[in-house]
């Protein structure tokens, strides 16, 4: 597993840039993907914007010769590993995952070994390797579903989100489902006082909150105490806040998720107001990737990401799995 490719940039301005991408994506029949973290400028340019989930199911139905992943690296693996004749660019190679980085498949292992028998749940915020010795993947968007699709009686390990994992079980009411202490730096910074004061402050708005975040184990534990007001608060994933936002008939709200995903959300609904629970939750590996970036991966056809076949073959029953489960 790993990548192939130059250093070389692309320069100009933000005009130039995507003038020039749009020519480089004919000439290489190539689509851009890019997840709802990623700088405005990127996701403008994208065929393709989502979550994880949708930017793996994007990845099968695209009918091109190359994939240009503006995500992080297990983003680019999961592509790979989805469409192995297709090749996959990643245009900074230091995008990676505080997250993905919390447990090695070494770890792993050792886990399973310590529970004979357990299927294991990797979130889809892993590295290809993790995916090889899951069960199931899933994402924030359908975790819950695919843990309900595991026998009651099965025991379930599940990996690596502390956060998510304990949503998850709260959700299931199962008592069998082992969590790894895993997280992501960015949401686990999110803390349940910037929730309340965020709502003291915008009394009108309702509170969405990605069930990776630092708030949301206590602050389901407050909301099921009544300590927040229930009908303005809703734990989502980032696709599920967006269709929350178009849905519901209020004006504003506050989000608590990396604030990449505010740029979409005013796109999608130019009249609501969203407010960031922090302004200082930003993932410095999503934003790595700019669109002179992107526009170098496609003329040098930099930096390919490929998984190793047998990993590969391994990984992609976990993320069929995960694909055909959930809306």
């Amino acid at each position: 597993m790993g990548a192939m490719g130059g250093a070389a940039t692309s320069t100009g301005s933000s005009a130039e840039l995507q003038q020039r991408i749009a020519e480089l994506k004919r000439d290489r029949r190539a689509v851009i993907l890019a997840h709802n973290y990623q700088l405005p400028e990127v996701q403008d340019v994208a065929d393709v914007v989502g979550d994880s989930l949708a930017l793996a199911r994007a990845a099968q139905r695209v009918q091109a010769d190359v994939i240009v992943l503006c995500g992080v690296h297990f983003m680019a693996e999961t592509a790979a590993i989805l469409n192995p004749d297709k090749r996959v660019l990643l245009p900074d190679l230091a995008a990676g995952c505080s997250l993905a980085d919390s447990i090695t498949v070494e770890q792993l292992r050792a886990w399973k070994a310590e529970h004979p028998g357990a299927v294991v749940v990797s979130y889809v915020n892993t590295s290809a390797e993790i995916k090889a010795e899951s069960d199931y993947c899933c994402t924030s968007a359908n975790a819950v579903e695919v843990v309900q699709a595991i026998p009651a009686d099965q025991e379930v390990l599940f990996l690596p989100d502390w956060f998510l994992g304990h949503y998850v079980q709260r959700q299931t009411g199962r008592s069998n489902l082992r969590v790894w202490m895993g997280e992501c730096h960015v949401h686990a910074a999110i803390r349940p006082w910037a929730l309340r004061q965020a709502l003291d402050e915008y009394p009108d708005a309702e509170l969405l909150v990605h069930p990776e975040c630092g708030c949301s184990t206590p602050h389901l534990a407050v909301w099921a105490e009544g300590g927040l007001p229930a009908q303005r608060t809703h734990v989502l994933s980032t696709s599920g806040m967006l269709t929350h936002a178009a849905t519901s008939a209020a004006d504003a709200f506050i989000v608590a998720t990396e604030v990449g995903i505010l740029h979409r959300m005013q796109q999608q609904q130019p009249g609501k107001r969203f407010i960031p629970a922090s302004a200082e939750a930003v993932c410095p590996f999503m934003k790595k990737i700019t669109l002179a970036k992107v526009a170098a991966a496609l003329e040098h056809l930099q930096y390919e990401v490929r998984v190793e076949p047998e990993v590969a073959a391994r990984a992609r029953l976990a993320l069929a799995r995960m694909v055909a489960i959930g809306a």
